[in-house]
């Protein structure tokens, strides 16, 4: 396998909520740590060209917060023809809400063909970041808590 067989041309977060924006992803070594907000919607986008064909082209996309492995999930994207560009966009996820999910994550994004040779590996970092908005949405749709009290229908106490 050689260097041409596979080039990544782009990987970047797209974000649907709570607002909507491409965040290009540029390595550890980027001057500016992208900031995504607790709570947002995200899906990884990916470009890449082939030199020859490739079958069971999967990534594979580890999170690594303090030192811990947090998840690594593996997305098989398929066989491709040599040619490209091609743009894959994984399926969209929840970031998590709340103190404990913010900070720097980082990212190792890894491609292998079908006999789990890797043909790439990208690492970069990002900031989860407080917003106060999901934790009004969030807090909307749970439930009242022991010191809340029921309302019945017609906004009618039932602890009385």
């Amino acid at each position: 396998m050689t260097d041409t067989d596979f080039t990544l041309l782009d990987i970047s977060l797209y974000t649907e909520e709570p607002d909507r924006r491409v965040v290009t992803l540029r390595g550890l070594d980027a001057p500016v740590m992208p900031e995504i907000p607790e709570g947002a919607v995200i899906s990884v986008g990916l470009t890449f060209r082939l030199g020859r064909e490739i079958e069971g082209v999967a990534f594979e996309d580890s999170r690594i917060r303090e030192g811990h492995v947090l998840a690594t999930v593996r997305t098989v994207l398929g066989g491709f023809r040599a040619g490209g560009p091609y743009e894959v966009r994984l399926p969209p996820e929840r970031l998590p809400v709340g103190r404990a999910h913010r900070g720097v994550y980082e990212l190792t994004g890894r491609f292998t063909d079908g006999d789990g040779r890797e043909l790439a590996v990208i690492r970069h970092r990002i900031r989860v970041v407080c917003q106060p908005e999901a934790h009004k949405r969030w807090a909307a749709k749970m439930a009242p808590g022991p010191a809340q009290r029921l309302s019945g229908a017609a906004g009618e106490s039932l602890a009385s």
